[in-house]
């Protein structure tokens, strides 16, 4: 089986990260899944985005297997791999492309350690909670598996808190980066530039108030709803 079509996907999402100045050199990947084949495929580890072709795609398991390919993979394929199996093959599951970068503002978050606030609407058209950062990780768990727990500790931190990785697609890991998933690969990149782009709106808004409060819920819910709820309104419909 060569999984062409997969690899084809997400060889075009990582493309998109050098075009939507996401990462530098090689500071990105994108992985593309096929839930039904229960693997997934992505970016083979420190190629340069010019150099990629879809045939350079690297496919692995759900339990971070390398299943077909030339090339290893990236090096973060354990923390999507259990993103995947944890996420992604549960029931009504809309988790089909993970993206990762060292975008600049997302960064600035994570290395600070602080969920982004939610102060605007451009942010409450995707989500309707601030963008929860993890705490570090501990040195017992990056001498461990570094990849495999900082995975573990997205689904700690989703599970504490009660969020849907259905609804919150995007995560900040503190002092590491963000990590952001869609539908498919392709969503995931958009989810991923729209992570950037609300982390770079709220460090300006505190650089222009520092006292600023999130915004109130009733807009928040009016601006998500009118998107994402079952009586949306927002586009051109089906």
């Amino acid at each position: 089986m060569t999984y062409e079509s997969l690899r084809c996907e997400a060889y075009e999402a990582n493309m998109k990260i050098p075009e939507n100045h996401l990462a530098l050199y090689t500071w990105g990947n994108v992985s593309a899944f096929d839930k039904s084949a229960g693997v997934f495929a992505i970016k083979p580890s420190g190629v340069p985005y010019p150099e990629l072709t879809p045939e350079s795609m690297v496919i692995v398991d759900v339990e971070g297997k390398k299943v077909d390919g030339s090339m290893n993979p990236s090096s973060d394929t354990p923390t999507h791999a259990i993103l995947y199996k944890e996420f992604g093959l549960k029931d009504g599951a809309e988790i089909g492309g993970i993206i990762h970068t060292h975008s600049t503002f997302a960064v600035s978050w994570a290395q600070a350690v602080s969920d982004v606030p939610l102060f605007g609407t451009t942010h409450a058209d995707h989500i309707q909670t601030s963008v929860p950062c993890t705490p570090y990780l501990t040195k017992e768990a990056v001498e461990k598996d570094y990849e495999l727990e900082t995975g573990l500790q997205i689904i700690k931190l989703f599970n504490e808190r009660k969020l849907n990785p259905s609804e919150v697609n995007m995560v900040l890991c503190g002092g590491h980066g963000p990590f952001a998933w869609g539908k498919n690969a392709d969503k995931a990149v958009y989810n991923g530039t729209v992570l950037e782009e609300i982390c770079k709106m709220a460090l300006n808004t505190l650089l222009l108030n520092p006292e600023q409060n999130p915004l109130p819920d009733y807009i928040v819910n009016k601006h998500y709803m009118r998107k994402h709820g079952p009586n949306a309104y927002y586009g051109q419909g089906k």
